[in-house]
């Protein structure tokens, strides 16, 4: 049988989309996708998008992330959970979420009198011994631990000015409950209230002041409008630690390289959210708020009075013993005990 020229081709460009739809599934099944879950929202989809983009480069298309963000899969308090049962490859979020389940959350999420600076904190967890506790401490729950990031500022907003604890004292100040038993030991009255409902507690009064987060923080949610003075406690800063986990079979399974480049792009990751809180925070408009802080005797004191909260941190497991004794060596060396 004789092809007409016209025939020819079309058989010929059949066989080459046979040869690259080959190539192409080929080239799919080698590639591997993780599925990573932060406990951010929208905010930093531009953070993100380089993420994605640097481990895509990197791996030449061999590694790509599914990113989700904060509750689109699973609620942020289940991501210890959900990473060790595979059902996220990689989750993102922070100690504190998870506490109750695993012994060394409260304490790698940041408590009271902790750390006073990035520098000191990222010192205290790049130290062999911690890291080996925390490491330690995730693979018992089921997950491998790949690192921290860090937050920003975690201090005062009041109505009226501060300038020292004990104006606080006829005050009462929106807290989580750590802090809230730190404050306590100076008969400064406070309350628990979510983040939503701040600006109704501080605008009809039911509350005088909150420790929430940084300026930004208290921008974005409006209650420059409500009050002004900002001061920084020198109690925790950064106010909070990330966390991020791998689920182990998922883990094992990727090759070193893919090891390298994933938890290279995960520090780049870190550090650039932490590089955006602090631009956030200095670049709230001259004006916005007034800064003042406390006095060094007041913030030495919150680090002292904190003592019963990392007692009974310490209290939960051997190996919290060990991490809150860390901490205590840690704040003697900085001279806050």
């Amino acid at each position: 049988m004789k092809f007409t020229f016209s025939r020819r081709a079309a058989l010929g460009a059949l066989a080459g989309a046979a040869v690259v739809a080959s190539v192409a599934t080929t080239a799919a099944a080698d590639t591997v996708r993780l599925r990573f879950h932060t406990f951010y929202g929208t905010e930093i989809d531009h953070i993100a998008k380089k993420f994605r983009k640097s481990v895509k480069d990197a791996s030449n298309g061999t590694l790509r992330i599914q990113y989700f963000r904060g509750g689109e899969l699973v609620a942020s308090d289940q991501f210890a959970d959900a990473v060790a049962k595979g059902t996220i490859d990689i989750v993102h979020g922070t100690g504190g979420y998870w506490s109750g389940q695993i012994d060394v959350g409260n304490i790698e999420a940041g408590l009271p009198g902790a750390w006073a600076s990035v520098d000191e904190a990222k010192a205290l967890f790049d130290s062999a011994e911690v890291d080996a506790l925390l490491t330690s401490a995730y693979a018992d729950a089921g997950a491998v631990y790949l690192g921290k990031g860090y937050g920003h500022n975690y201090d005062l907003l009041t109505k009226e000015p501060v300038t020292s604890l004990a104006d606080l004292k006829t005050r009462k100040i929106r807290a989580t409950s750590n802090v809230a038993k730190v404050l306590s030991a100076f008969d400064i009255p406070t309350v628990y209230l979510p983040a939503q409902e701040l600006y109704i507690g501080m605008s009809t009064g039911v509350i005088d002041g909150a420790i929430y987060g940084g300026p930004v923080e208290y921008e974005q949610l409006k209650l420059h409008e409500t009050a002004q003075n900002y001061t920084f406690m020198n109690m925790l800063m950064p106010g909070w630690t990330e966390t991020f986990l791998a689920n182990p079979a998922v883990w094992e399974k990727l090759s070193d390289e893919h090891k390298q480049i994933l938890e290279a792009a995960i520090q780049q990751f870190a550090d650039d959210i932490h590089q955006w809180l602090a631009e956030g925070n200095e670049g709230v408009a001259e004006g916005t708020f007034e800064y003042a802080t406390l006095p060094d005797a007041d913030s030495k004191a919150l680090t002292q009075a904190a003592q019963g909260v990392w007692a009974e941190e310490a209290a939960r497991s051997e190996r919290n013993k060990a991490l809150v004794d860390a901490l205590i060596a840690n704040a003697k060396a900085q001279g806050r005990l």
